[in-house]
This record gives structure tokens, C-alpha cells and sequence, in this order.
């Protein structure tokens, strides 16, 4: 009889310690930063093994009063708030109590690049570090996947938010991390373009390029030039009702973007894809009369009338109204696909446009083929199709943004079942979206010679927000760690269990994502 109850205590004591251990592990109380599932995967990580928590007296202590620091403690406390449900008090002080969050821009000299940060996390301090606020931007990134999933719920969560304690080095490869997305073809509004900023932005993306011009549709209002988009935007791929921004509203995007450490790069493409432009003003045409507004899909077969002064007038004065509204440096010129401009006229034309974008303080960003002219200092070739053009661009001395159509077009389908979505570049599943690298993809060009890369999203299939999540998600985050990680670090094996680990997340985030079946998604 006492062997009995020996034998069920023995099993009750075992039972309970397999549940203890279910529910600790369930828990998930982080105490080695090293095997968090940071994308993108930091430059240095060195755990100490224990953990740092947050609870209702957490504050966000910054160091200085900058109003821009004080910026991004508000930003970081917005982020944490709904899920905890804790106040996190902004207060400015040299001496940050125990138990809080420190944003600074002391402490950080030895990072190499304005972008980066270290974050140091002890049980009783939790310091963010950088040269800039970009930087500190970047690291508030990393500190949203150090804590569990449910931190992106908009509800408050029951259980603790605990921390790994250790120390995180991180800086990028590559300046200018972007992705496109081409709102010609089929427009979307400014709410989804925020959308699209909050969701590049929480990988580290640091540029917007945005497709303002198409065959389709003309997306942005010129007030010189109103018949653009009161005609040119009037419809879309397939028909129906089109739209456009106002100047106001485009304003409002930059701003947003801004906020969020974000480049919006305009795009106006030239001198084809300009069948909007062409229907809404016929003396952009050669034979002065205007053409029919188009709702397919073919491309090639428009252009400017490069000959005519008109048309140096039309783009002056676009690229003047589009660049007071744009705080950053570049402006996109498009000159991809133009097949029916004949090359001696395609070549002076991309030259004059380069010119006329310098005079309005910007330089020029442009598709491959542009290197058939001759590039101006500080102009960026955007590498997407042709290496032959890829080489010359770097011949002339200029840099390469690289984004090779079989490898980072987020808008090829995944595999045959993919709904939406083309398949000329190729099917691209996540692994092949992952496994590249900018540096060596095409011989003769290097690090050296390489801007930065991009993925671009083009819309002829896509109609709605969530169908551009499910493009994006989750090929962005893995062209955002080729952006931002060194490449030694950079292992498909590893980058899948940490993306697996990010499912939920997605899932927080309200991202409908494609699951891939390459990819082990944590339950």
C-alpha cells in the first residue's frame, strides 16, 4: 500500500514537473539573447543570460529634450502600450531609474554608419544607443521582436514581457534598403500606403519608391498640368474608376514617411509608359493628337514626343511641382521598356531629363536601361534586367541599385498556385527570394559599386491592400536582411527558423501572409 502511494506520488511530482516545464516554456521567459529571431538577423549579439522585464513603473527616459527623440520615445511607448497596457511616461534625465527603457545618442561613437545602434539590456536597465535618430529608430525595430508576438495586438494581453539580457551591435551593408510600389496600374490610397510604410519599416526598410506613372494611369496632380489626373487617372488595369493623390495628400505620405525614417523616391516614368500623359495632353505627341486611354497590360509601345520643346516644358515643370513636395534627394526617370522611342532619340532624352532633375536639386534614380546615355554625377541605375546595361552604368562611374527581376520582383507568384501575381521573371518562393547575394549575383560588379537594393511590387494583378501584403510578406523580410545583414551571417537554414518564428507576429500585425510550406511556422 505504501509502494503504492509512492509509485502515485512519483507520478504525480513527475507530471507536475513536465508541466512546469510545458508552462515555462510556454511562457516563453527569454534568458538567452542569442537564440531570439531577429529580422535582420544584427551584426553582433552576446547574451549574459537573464532577463530584463516590463511592468506598470517602466518609463521611456530619454537623454536629451530633442523634440525628435522625444519623437520616437512617444513612437516606442505607442507600440507597447495597447498589449501591456502600461503607461510608459516619457521623461527626459541624465540618470534613468531602474527599470526602464533609455533612448541616447551618448555612448555610441564606435558604430561605424548613422543607422546603427546598440541595445544593452540588463536586469535593471534597458539603454538604446545611437549616432542618429534614424538609428535609434532602427534599434526600437529590434526591440519590438525581442519581446513575444502578442506586444503588436491592439488589446492588452495577460502574462509578462520579458527581455534577454545581453548586448546587440547592429549597422547595415547597404544605405538605401527599399521596396516599390507601383500605384499606376491600379491605385491605392494614402491609408494604404501608410500601411505599406509601417510594415517595410518594421524590417529596416529605409526608402519607398513609388510608381506615380503609367500606360494606365497618372497618379499624382501636377496644378500646371490638371488634365493628368482629372483625365490621365481617371481609370485603371481593367477598367473602372482610377484616382490619384492630391498634392496634399502626397505631402501627407512623405510626412508619414518621414516620421518613420522612410525615403519616398517618385517615380515619373519616361519617356514611355506615358500613355496617361499622352491621352490627357495631345501636344505631347508627335502627331499632336491625343491617344485613347489604356486599360491593359501591354507595355512597350508609347512615348513622348522627345523631339518637341513642349515635352522638356511637361517634364520641367513636373519634376519642379513633384520635387518641392519631396524631402528626399531622389527622383526616379523612369526610362524602362521604351520601345518605341527610336535609341538616338531615347539616349539625348535621358540626358536632358537627368539635367533638368539636378536643376531642381535632386538626383536622378532610373531603370537599367539608362546607362545607354550618358549618366551624370551622382545619378543611380537601377539594376533589373539587363547586366550588359548593369556594367555600363558602373563603367561611367555610377552606383547600381540592384534588382534582379528572377530574384526580388515581389509581384512574380510564388509557385503554380499563386493566385495573383506573373511569372515572366520566374516563380519566386521564399528561398529564392533569400538566397542572393547583391555583391556577387553578376560578375565584373562588387560591393563597391552597388547603392543598395530593392524589391518592387508591381500592381496589374493586384487590387487591394491585402493582396499587397501577401506579395510582400514574407519576401521583404528576407531582401530586408540581404539589405542590412553582412552576408557571412546570412544562412537560408537559419533565416527559415527565424522566419517561421515571425508567422505569429505577421499574424499580430493583422499581415495576411503567404505560409509557405519551405518555411517551419512556429504553432
Amino acid at each position: 500500500m505504501i509502494r503504492r502511494k509512492l509509485s502515485v506520488i512519483s507520478g504525480f511530482l513527475a507530471l507536475s514537473v513536465i508541466t512546469l516545464i510545458q508552462v515555462s516554456c510556454k511562457s516563453g521567459t527569454p534568458s538567452d539573447l542569442s537564440g531570439e529571431h531577429i529580422i535582420p538577423v544584427p551584426v553582433s549579439v552576446v547574451a549574459t543570460g537573464d532577463y530584463f522585464r516590463l511592468d506598470e513603473k517602466t518609463a521611456i527616459c530619454i537623454s536629451d529634450g530633442s523634440d525628435e527623440l522625444r519623437q520616437l520615445a512617444e513612437y516606442l511607448a505607442e507600440r507597447l502600450r495597447p498589449a501591456t497596457g502600461f503607461a510608459f511616461a516619457v521623461k527626459t534625465t541624465k540618470v534613468p531609474p531602474k527599470g526602464s527603457i533609455y533612448l541616447t545618442f551618448a555612448g555610441a561613437d564606435s558604430i561605424p554608419l548613422e543607422e546603427g545602434y546598440t541595445v544593452t539590456i540588463t536586469k535593471k536597465l534597458l539603454t538604446l544607443a545611437a549616432k542618429s535618430p534614424a538609428g535609434i529608430f532602427r534599434g526600437i525595430q529590434t526591440i519590438r521582436q525581442l519581446l513575444p508576438s502578442g506586444i503588436e495586438l491592439s488589446s492588452v494581453q495577460q502574462g509578462e514581457w520579458k527581455i534577454a539580457t545581453g548586448t546587440i551591435v547592429d549597422y547595415p551593408v547597404y544605405g538605401y534598403r527599399s521596396t516599390m510600389l507601383d500605384v499606376a496600374r491600379h491605385f491605392f490610397g494614402v491609408e494604404d500606403v501608410k500601411r505599406v510604410i509601417d510594415l517595410a519599416s518594421a524590417y529596416k526598410i529605409n526608402a519607398l519608391h513609388l510608381h506615380l506613372s503609367d500606360d494606365q494611369g497618372w497618379r499624382i496632380e501636377i496644378k500646371s498640368w490638371p488634365n493628368l489626373t482629372l483625365y490621365g487617372g481617371s481609370t485603371k488595369v481593367g477598367g473602372g474608376d482610377g484616382g490619384y493623390f492630391t498634392q496634399e495628400q502626397y505631402s501627407e505620405i512623405v510626412r508619414y514617411a518621414d516620421s518613420r525614417y522612410i525615403t519616398i523616391v517618385p517615380e515619373i516614368d519616361m519617356p514611355g509608359h506615358t500613355n496617361a500623359a499622352l491621352a490627357s495632353y495631345a501636344e505631347l505627341n508627335c502627331n499632336g493628337r491625343a491617344t485613347k486611354l489604356y486599360t491593359g497590360t501591354v507595355v512597350g509601345f508609347s512615348t513622348l514626343c522627345t523631339g518637341k520643346e513642349i515635352t522638356y516644358r511637361f517634364v520641367d515643370d513636373v519634376v519642379r511641382e513633384i520635387s518641392a513636395l519631396t524631402t528626399g534627394p531622389y527622383f526616379h526617370i523612369g526610362g524602362d521598356e521604351s520601345h518605341a522611342t527610336k535609341k538616338e532619340d531615347y539616349i539625348p532624352f535621358v540626358e536632358r531629363v537627368q539635367d533638368i532633375v539636378l536643376s531642381h536639386n535632386k538626383k536622378s534614380l532610373g531603370w537599367d536601361e539608362i546607362s545607354l546615355g550618358l549618366l551624370r554625377p551622382g545619378t543611380v541605375a537601377q539594376y533589373w534586367s539587363s547586366a550588359e546595361n548593369a556594367k555600363r552604368a558602373v563603367s561611367q562611374g555610377a552606383k547600381l541599385l540592384m534588382s534582379p527581376s528572377s530574384k526580388a520582383y515581389i509581384d512574380m507568384k510564388y509557385d503554380s498556385t499563386t493566385a495573383i501575381g506573373y511569372t515572366w521573371a520566374g516563380y519566386i518562393e521564399i528561398d529564392k527570394a533569400y538566397n542572393w547575394d547583391p555583391a556577387t549575383l553578376v560578375p565584373g560588379i562588387v560591393r563597391d559599386n552597388i547603392f543598395g537594393v530593392e524589391a518592387p511590387l508591381w500592381t496589374e494583378t493586384i487590387t487591394n491592400i491585402r493582396e499587397i501584403e501577401f506579395m510582400i510578406f514574407p519576401r521583404l523580410p528576407a531582401i530586408a536582411e540581404i539589405g542590412w545583414s553582412p552576408a557571412r551571417l546570412r544562412n537560408w537554414d537559419d533565416f527559415k527558423v527565424r522566419l517561421g518564428n515571425h508567422g505569429k507576429r505577421f499574424e499580430a500585425m493583422g499581415i495576411n501572409y503567404y505560409k509557405s510550406a519551405l518555411v517551419p511556422w512556429a504553432d
